[in-house]
Formats: C-alpha cells, sequence, structure tokens
C-alpha cells in the first residue's frame, strides 16, 4: 500500500491529465478568486470546476502552503510539538534512537502534532499529548492487552494505531517498550 505522501505525489503527477490544469495553473485560479476561506476555495473548484473534493481539497492545502511561502521544515514541525512540552523531548529521542536502529527502510514523516513512523506501512508514532505525557501509538493487531499495565488498547485515542503507551519519563522507553516497537517495525516490512 502506497503511503500518503506517495498517493498524494501520484495526485499531482497525474493533475494535468485528470482534471485538466497543473497544480500551479489551479493555485493560480484560486489566487484570482479572491477567496479567504478554505470551504469557499473547496467549493469553487468543485461547482464551478467539477474537480473532486480530493482534488480540491489538496489543491487548496498547497495554495495555502504557497502563501504562507511553503511547508513547514520537518525540524519545524518537530520543534512546534515540543514547544511549551521541552521536558518530553529527551523521550522522544530516546524513542527516536531506539527505532533507528532496527534497520533499513525507516520512514519519519513529522506531522503538526506527531511523528508517523513507517516502513512499508504505519508501525507506529509519537505524540506529544499534554505538558508532561508522550503517547506512543504502536500497531500490533491480533496482540492482547491483558496482563500488562502498560500497553493499552488505543480504543478513541488514535485510530490509525492499535495500541499506546503513556510516558511521562525518559526511563520508561526500557527493553519491554522497545520490543513493541521492533515487532510492529517487523509486521510493516
Amino acid at each position: 500500500m502506497a503511503s500518503p505522501e506517495e498517493m498524494m505525489a501520484s495526485m499531482i503527477a497525474n493533475m494535468k491529465e485528470k482534471t485538466g490544469k497543473s497544480l500551479e495553473e489551479w493555485i493560480q485560479i484560486l489566487a484570482k478568486a479572491g477567496l479567504a476561506k478554505h470551504g469557499e476555495k473547496v467549493n469553487l473548484l468543485k461547482g464551478e470546476h467539477g474537480l473532486t473534493h480530493g482534488y480540491a481539497n489538496m489543491i487548496v492545502h498547497f495554495e495555502k502552503q504557497e502563501a504562507a511561502g511553503g511547508p513547514p521544515a520537518e525540524e519545524d514541525l518537530v520543534a512546534g510539538q515540543y514547544a511549551g512540552k521541552e521536558g518530553l523531548k529527551p523521550i522522544y529521542e530516546a524513542l527516536m534512537a531506539a527505532v533507528r536502529g532496527f534497520g533499513e527502510g525507516l520512514d519519519e514523516s513529522p506531522k503538526k502534532a506527531y511523528v508517523s513512523l513507517r516502513r512499508k506501512k504505519q508501525f507506529a508514532l509519537f505524540q506529544p499529548s499534554t505538558a508532561s505525557r508522550l503517547d506512543v501509538g504502536i500497531n500490533l493487531k491480533g496482540v492482547a492487552v491483558a496482563g500488562s499495565e502498560r500497553l493499552e488498547a488505543s480504543g478513541s485515542w488514535n485510530a490509525m494505531c492499535s495500541h499506546r503507551v503513556r510516558l511521562t519519563d525518559v526511563s520508561q522507553v526500557d527493553a519491554e517498550l522497545v520490543e513493541w516497537l521492533r515487532a510492529a517495525w517487523e509486521a510493516a516490512g
């Protein structure tokens, strides 16, 4: 299965063929329209130009990024996650050191609120959820949580992960947690 980044790249590559215009041309159309709200721009592209919601929404996001000077750099995204939560950064760094040691093929994809970790598919994510807690989402489908005080079902916290571990101290990045992450890494390959 393609990653979200690969799917977006494919949509951009096929945009002219599918919609009749390139991404740059669509961005110019939005700029000339003079609309301010996201929904108004999406509705314009769908209603007046017949685009699907997926293409319209993606074009509006790119137009907004361009107007802001381009997408944020990955290091800016991670720094933004830990602004005001600096005490959690050593936990994040210990987790990243552990997963980087698993082998080749790790795809680190920082988002605004978390870092997604992928191999062929997502196997984990690290999210500073509060000022004092970093949540580790792990994809361990079929692994029971009974008997573990730390590994819990993710429930409604994040649908992209089957399990969650809540961390408040770097000492909690231990062999048990690393083995759960390694199992998810192996299953994602």
